[in-house]
């Protein structure tokens, strides 16, 4: 199990990639130079088309956390984690039928504007302070800890690739705005893909084949799909999953900026619907080679396990040693890898910039300062610079926590029209206090073995001599052993509610969504909500589904065709149509 280090086509192959980013950039600043204001600088004039934005939506999420951990997370407790691909599938439906209506038809820049629309200016604040810290602590991770997970694998210099990075991106976000990051995600998402694939085939050819694959995940206990355990504290089973990943991927899709920018930048609300769903075709896709890409890191590290042998210090450097393993024979390969991760952090971090540089003008600068539109576009470019620098600084993702009652404060104005901002602001407040509550809490006592339950790695195939490793069977996992010295302490100091920080970290936007929602209706109902009159461009109607249409097309033609059954022709002119009602006696033979 020699390691190779980067070589140099690995590191053009890498620059390639940086290099492609930016002429992008170039392109369309100087493709729009003419066209200056801050509507084309960020939705590209409401002009694009289903395709590029679809996989712009793809990459948008699918960040090197995905292309590292997920992989990771398969191996180490199983590919029940391709439950997320019907939760993908639920949240495209409700942001289709639910919030995509309603911003499109708003023609608004910043989602947040709608706050304003249906509660108060006070609302539309707290909502888009929320959303900055969300994305700026969450983008942090994204660049930076994949950044820390290859540097430790392949030597690649930790700070000289997290700069590149930063600079790239900051440089086609600035100059190009919306329609660069649209066309640079669909070439990293390109990337993303053929470095998976690198990899994969690999792994197939190495270990002869797909079915020899299965088989070792299968006796190894990695295809565990058959978990419906309702107990809410489990890690991941098909509910905790399904459902957890349900409100997880609404709250990205149907209220989140960085995704909503994208399909309201569409020349139309088909087209905005019919990126949700090839987007759907795409995120299925990944998630089919991050599970698969799980399978193949056990099959072929099944004897030997390189984390608890002392290879390596940490899970999310799996992949990009088993990279350097099978591909550090043929140049490039690696380097390839390598973009394909750095693909995933550009195409998130630049979703972010672009969406921070839109809330913090639209809702922070216009309402506020009166300026030209030339004035407000060069301060959009000014703040996707500025956000950029601040990235880099936080390692702590709150997504679910922060995006989970975000999520129940536009639910609550779309979908309760006698909901008020007292019960908006009351509701989203608590919503977010009791997810910060568990989220903190869990930290402090996290979920016991028997409630993660990481399956067994063993490393009796190793050939060669373990220094400063755990000494391990293949009936324990690393984080046992410490933990079960120490069990009787932490039992006995454990608070009442201990089980209740044990709760699925999937549960935690479920939790700040319904709390939100729950406030936000009794209060509003206590405050005068059932004398409102909101509105019906600010709250979803029959109308503005496609259900609706879908349904009323049905019925009509069941009521064509129950009409056709009782038409029987037309009379002729030539006879008369009138019954007679002759005795039988009158009628001459």
């Amino acid at each position: 199990m020699a390691v190779t280090s980067f070589a140099l086509a690995d590191y053009v192959v890498f620059a390639l990639m940086l290099v492609v980013s930016a002429a992008v950039g170039i392109y369309y600043a100087w493709v729009d130079r003419s066209r200056r204001n801050p509507g084309n600088f960020l939705t590209g004039g409401r002009k694009l088309t289903a395709l590029p934005v679809s996989l712009s939506l793809t990459a948008s999420f699918m960040s090197a956390i995905t292309v590292l951990s997920f992989p990771a997370e398969v191996y180490q407790y199983g590919a029940n984690i391709g439950f997320y691909g019907l939760s993908y599938l639920m949240a495209m439906l409700i942001t289709s039928e639910v919030f995509l209506p309603i911003f499109y038809k708003l023609e608004i820049t910043s989602t947040f504007e709608y706050l304003e629309l249906r509660f108060n200016r006070a609302t539309r604040l707290l909502g888009t302070l929320l959303f900055i810290v969300q994305t700026i602590l969450y983008s942090g991770i994204v660049i930076y800890v994949p950044a820390l997970a290859l540097n430790q694998v392949t030597g690649m210099n930790l700070w000289g690739a997290v700069i590149s990075t930063g600079v790239v991106c900051t440089f086609y976000c600035t100059l190009g705005g919306l329609k660069a990051v649209v066309w640079t995600d669909v070439f990293q998402l390109g990337v993303m893909i053929a470095g998976f694939l690198s990899v994969i085939i690999a792994s197939v050819i190495l270990q002869g084949g797909v079915i020899n694959i299965f088989s070792d995940s299968q006796h190894g206990g990695r295809i565990n799909f058959w978990d419906f355990d309702t107990n809410p504290l489990r890690r991941h089973t098909f509910w905790t999953v399904a459902i957890g990943g349900t409100f997880l991927w609404t709250s990205i899709y149907g209220t989140n900026q960085s995704q909503v920018q994208r399909y309201i930048s569409c020349k139309s609300i088909a087209h905005a619907r019919l990126s949700l769903f090839i987007n759907l075709l795409g995120l299925w896709l990944i998630l089919l080679c991050a599970v698969f890409a799980g399978m193949c890191l056990y099959s072929i590290y099944k004897s030997c396990d390189p984390w608890t042998s002392g290879l390596l210090s940490a899970l999310d450097q799996l992949m990009p040693y088993l990279v350097m393993d099978v591909l550090g024979d043929y140049p490039g390969l690696p380097g390839l890898f390598v973009a394909a991760a750095f693909s995933g952090s550009l195409s998130t971090v630049s979703s972010s910039i672009n969406a921070l540089a839109a809330v913090t003008v639209e809702d922070l600068i216009k309402p506020y300062a009166s300026m030209s539109e030339r004035q407000l576009a060069w301060i959009s470019k000014g703040t996707s610079n500025n956000y950029e620098k601040l990235l880099t600084n936080e390692l702590i993702s709150i997504f679910g926590v922060i995006g989970g009652p975000l999520l129940g404060l536009f639910t609550l104005g779309i979908l309760c029209p006698f909901a008020t901002s007292k019960g908006a602001l009351s509701g989203v407040v608590l919503g977010l206090a009791v997810s910060l509550w568990v989220a903190i809490g869990a930290q402090i006592y996290p979920p016991p073995p028997e409630m993660s339950r990481p399956l067994s790695l063993t490393t009796e195939g190793c050939n060669f001599t373990m220094t400063d490793s755990f000494s391990w069977t293949s009936t324990h996992v690393p984080t046992l052993q410490s933990s079960t010295t120490t069990a009787p302490v932490l039992i006995n100091s454990k608070p009442a509610l201990a089980d209740w920080y044990s709760v699925s970290y999937l549960y935690f936007s479920p939790i700040g969504t319904i709390i939100t929602i729950s406030v936000g209706l009794i209060v509003s109902v206590l405050t005068g909500g059932r004398k409102l009159n909101v509105e019906s461009r600010l709250r979803l109607t029959k109308e503005d589904t496609s259900l609706y249409y879908l349904f009323k097309l049905i019925k009509d033609r069941v009521s064509t065709a129950s009409d056709r059954k009782k038409t029987f022709g037309n009379p002729n002119p030539a006879f008369c149509d009138v019954e007679l009602d002759l005795p039988q006696s009158s009628i001459s033979t």
